[in-house]
């Protein structure tokens, strides 16, 4: 019999439930482009009204959800003060460079996944035709799997609004975010959700990663900002006819995936747990449901015949720039076993 594959290259790699495929069959559709399927219009009326915002736009993507917004906060000439190792200037082809002519200033981060909030005053350009227009500061949350700590995010984004500055959150993993916060408040991860969102005048929230629906992002802020954001997506080609299947499955993601993210951080936690010890591997401890693991030394070269063992065993992993477990809903714990199993192996361990 063929051994089930253990995916952990991704969150995004999960496939649709049971129950979210029902309601995706299920969901009322209409056409989006003319603002009359119900189902969009509820998710959109759903994520604002969680998150505090007034609206919400629905869009294919994460990369068109964060071009969407630093495009309606910025102009042609204007800036934004940005993470070097951030999703929306690393990560997205440089789109807003590209498509915006907007200029990223990126900026070091620091251990924890923070800008030094000096750094972020640095940057901010005098009003003077020498410099771009410093108009916008973007974060991101969790980043690299890091929470970044919630009076840090008071910090920054009030430093940024005295500075005139708006402030726009990448919340891909938000809700991650917001159950590991949770977790040292001991709170709920909706109402910390919430409190995080309300920092930045935009956010933009993923659907297909941790909260396992097939696609979809959702951008939230105000009224203006977001008809500014629908002309945008317009331009960039996300305008979707009967998308209400997917804001269906998006729908059923926030009512019923948002607390299990606990397991995925236990799971990532337990992989960490089960790898110590090997003397070859530098394991970051995870915060969410993120694994970085770096091999030190003379090891270092092994890496690419690593993941190659691990595929042979039906075990996926990424080694990008780092190698890189993400744990999510289509892994259990039988399956972090196994990995463990044939990583020890790997190293006889």
């Amino acid at each position: 019999m063929t051994q089930k594959i253990i995916d952990l290259r991704s969150d995004t790699v999960t496939r649709p439930t049971a129950a979210m495929a029902a309601a995706m069959t299920a969901a009322v559709l209409g056409d989006d482009v003319y603002g009359d399927d119900p189902s969009v219009n509820a998710l959109q009326e759903k994520i604002a009204a969680m998150l505090g915002f007034e609206a919400a736009l629905f869009l294919p993507t994460g990369t068109q959800s964060n071009l969407c917004a630093i495009l309606s906060h910025c102009q042609r000439g204007d800036e934004y003060i940005v993470g070097q190792l951030a999703h929306c200037y690393r990560w997205e082809g440089g789109g807003a460079a590209v498509l915006g002519s907007v200029q990223p200033q990126p900026l070091n981060h620091q251990a924890d996944g923070t800008l030094l909030l000096s750094d972020i005053a640095e940057a901010i350009k005098p009003d003077d035709a020498h410099f771009a227009r410093s108009r916008l500061l973007a974060l991101e949350n969790t980043v690299g799997g890091k929470l970044l700590p919630f009076d840090y995010l008071q910090q920054a984004t009030q430093l940024a609004q005295a500075r005139g500055l708006s402030r726009h959150l990448d919340g891909a993993r938000l809700f991650n975010a917001a159950v590991a916060q949770a977790a040292q408040t001991g709170g709920d991860a909706r109402t910390e959700a919430r409190r995080i969102a309300q920092c930045f005048d935009s956010v933009s929230v993923c659907f297909s990663k941790g909260l396992g629906a097939p696609v979809g992002s959702a951008l939230c802020g105000s009224r203006d900002f977001i008809a500014r954001a629908h002309r945008i997506r317009k331009m960039v080609g996300g305008g979707m006819r009967q998308a209400g299947m997917l804001a269906a499955a998006a729908s059923h993601a926030l009512d019923h995936h948002v607390e299990r993210l606990a397991q995925d951080h236990a799971l990532a936690q337990r992989l960490a747990d089960g790898l110590a010890g090997i003397p070859e591997l530098l394991i970051e401890p995870p915060q969410t449901n993120l694994l970085f693991v770096d091999l030190s030394g003379q090891a270092q070269p092994r890496a690419a015949a690593l993941l190659a063992h691990l595929q042979a065993q039906g075990i996926l992993a990424t080694g990008l720039y780092r190698l890189r477990f993400a744990t999510h809903l289509d892994v259990d714990a039988a399956g972090i076993d196994r990995a463990i199993a044939a990583i020890r192996a790997f190293f006889h361990a």
